[in-house]
């Protein structure tokens, strides 16, 4: 099956803030301290060396980033392009997909409904919104503090043509969802009897000055948004959604979101027992998944990262740190956000690439420093990864470098998104190799077959990749994709 894909772009950079931009490179910040104590111009050239170079190794074309202290924006930066086809540098007033930062946002506004009486916030949903929303009793267990916790027991997203179910019991642990935002955004619309954007409008969006901000598309986007790219450096096709998706629709500029972002800090606009509820640890994240229900939890539970009411949370050295992370694969947009509400330091980060969450660490750190443990439980893949070095050995020396020892010392997840990042390459013969070798060394799983099924069918092996979904399909009958190929495959013409 499909893994993330990152594309091959190199970009330049383009200085917001008006500072010199050295040449040399530069070390990020010591990852135990915040920079609560460095200086503006200080992060700002730390900043310009960093991240063009970054830019061009992660393969990411453009990026902007501000910078929240003491309850402003001390700093802002853009560098590279917003389209790949056009050249157009990215500046302030570039527009990205917010992707999953549409959620804390959505949060805010649901915390401010619960301080004015108009939604409890351990009702339930039901309440709001009467019916059978899905077929399970257990619906009636499930909160609005659920939904903002990812309690729910609700998948991520519900298969396509199938029914939504609850796969656990609400509360009992945590596992992400975008459908428990949407089930709690149906409910806001009819007890508001606004649309989700009228209502972040009211709420949100006019309160904090985020003049750019919208769920739904707007005319002036059009000259304005970034370009979202896939892992070969294709522009996407631009998305302009109609209707407000409290999910993942959110488009804003790195200004606007770092406005919202200080009021997150500060607690502004809530009661401050609601602030202080917003940034509690209502539930602490399974070390080994994120979905946990596709993927089978581990049953340990994580020190350091938890959830709040919309936002993770992590417990460290420097105290509790919010964050969100961003990743609308399908249109090309990564994104993070990270702050400190007692230092008043925050950043918040947008690129229009996949490979944005790879460079993520370093900026990050640079920005503000600290120790940040989410980076590693949301596991993408670094932009100097063992995966990503032997991508570049096989684009440089062909399907030679397959038989690397690197690649014997990766997962075979690794090899999988090696593969995919090769066909997204047109790199087709050579990403055959590397998933046969996947085969070879992992003849058990039905992922690799399938993965490899793919590839023969993009490079017209039309008996051969027949032959590799069988076999996925024999090992797994639930495949959710062998199926369908198989009867695309068969099919005469």
């Amino acid at each position: 099956m499909k893994t993330t894909r990152r594309l091959a772009f190199g970009a330049g950079a383009l200085l917001v803030a008006g500072l010199a931009a050295p040449i040399a490179p530069v070390a990020p910040a010591p990852p135990e301290k915040t920079n609560a104590r460095a200086g503006r111009e200080e992060i700002g050239a730390a900043l310009d060396r960093l991240v063009p170079g970054l830019l061009k190794d992660g393969d990411v074309p453009g990026l902007s980033i501000a910078i929240v202290r003491d309850g402003h924006i001390e700093l802002q930066r853009a560098y590279g392009v917003k389209d790949a086809a056009s050249g157009a540098p990215v500046d302030a007033d570039t527009v990205f997909e917010a992707a999953s930062l549409s959620k804390p946002v959505f949060a805010y506004a649901v915390l401010k409904l619960v301080d004015a009486g108009k939604l409890d916030l351990d009702a339930p949903i039901s309440k709001y919104l009467p019916g059978d929303y899905v077929d399970d009793p257990k619906q009636s267990a499930i909160t609005p503090r659920r939904v903002l916790s990812h309690t729910t027991g609700f998948p991520n997203w519900r298969p396509p043509g199938q029914p939504l179910k609850i796969h656990f019991a609400p509360g009992e642990r945590f596992s992400y969802s975008g459908e428990g935002f949407v089930y709690l955004q149906k409910a806001v619309e009819r007890l508001t009897g606004q649309t989700l954007n009228a209502v972040m409008k009211r709420l949100v969006f006019e309160p904090l000055h985020m003049a750019s901000s919208s769920y739904v598309w707007e005319e002036s986007y059009e000259r304005r948004k970034a370009t979202g790219h896939d892992a070969a450096g294709t522009p996407r096709p631009m998305r302009r959604p109609a209707e407000g998706f409290s999910a993942a629709s959110l488009h804003t500029t790195a200004g606007d979101y770092a406005r919202f972002l200080a009021a997150a800090l500060d607690g502004s606009g809530l009661q401050a027992r609601t602030a202080a509820e917003m940034i509690r640890p209502q539930v602490h994240v399974d070390e080994g998944c994120q979905n946990c229900i596709t993927a089978k939890p581990t049953g340990r539970l994580s020190r350091e990262l938890g959830w709040g009411l919309g936002w993770g949370l992590e417990e460290t050295e420097d105290g509790i740190s919010l964050w969100h992370w961003g990743d609308n694969g399908g249109s090309g947009f990564h994104c993070f956000v990270a702050g400190y509400p007692r230092k008043r330091l925050g950043v918040v980060v947008f690129t229009n690439g996949l490979g944005g969450q790879g460079i993520f660490p370093e900026i990050v750190t640079a920005a503000i420093g600290g120790r940040h443990p989410a980076f590693a439980w949301i596991d993408y893949e670094r932009y100097n990864s063992p995966a990503r070095t032997w991508l570049k050995e096989i684009l440089a020396r062909g399907s030679n470098a397959v038989a690397s020892d690197r690649a014997d010392k990766l997962t075979e997840q690794q090899v999988n998104r090696v593969g995919y990042w090769l066909l997204a390459r047109k790199k087709v013969k050579d990403a055959i190799v590397v998933f046969e070798k996947n085969v070879k060394d992992h003849p058990d799983s039905w992922n690799v077959h399938d993965s490899l099924g793919e590839a023969y069918a993009e490079d017209g092996q039309r008996d051969r990749a027949i032959a590799s979904y069988e076999r996925s399909l024999a090992l797994n009958p639930a495949s959710p994709s062998a199926p369908d190929a198989l009867r695309k495959l068969r099919s005469p013409g």
